[in-house]
């Protein structure tokens, strides 16, 4: 299936949002709540984080429970960003992209257990 966590498609779609969550908390009053800014980078790297540290356990099991963090995760990234909204830090276009990124992150990875909960593959890297 995967030889490195860098295939998987989730992580990947993980990757852009953060790129976009950096790029956004860089701009104006956003940038100067140091709160807010880096709890919304921790929790969209905490994504990326989840799925590679989850490949590299041993087992399905173990990738699942990191699977089920990092769509958490997502679910943090999206909740700070009503605040970014509320605060006027985002406008609602942004707001709404960076929101419809990180609920298709999270339905990647809930694809992606919901995979490997009906896989027969139990393995070490997932293979078949």
């Amino acid at each position: 299936m995967f030889k490195r966590f860098e295939e998987i498609e989730a992580w990947g779609k993980a990757r852009e949002l953060v790129k976009q969550i950096y790029m956004r908390s860089n701009e104006g009053a956003f940038s100067r709540d140091f709160g807010l800014r880096d709890q919304i980078r921790r929790a969209g790297v905490s994504i990326m984080a989840n799925i590679a540290e989850g490949y590299e356990r041993s087992g399905t099991g173990e990738f699942l429970q990191f699977l089920a963090i990092a769509k958490g995760s997502a679910a943090e990234v999206r909740s700070h960003l009503y605040v970014a909204l509320d605060q006027g830090y985002l406008d609602r276009k942004t707001f709404d992209s960076l929101c419809e990124e990180a609920q298709s992150t999270a339905r990647m990875i809930s694809r992606l257990m919901e995979y490997l909960r009906g896989s027969a593959i139990k393995g070490v890297k997932y293979e078949s």
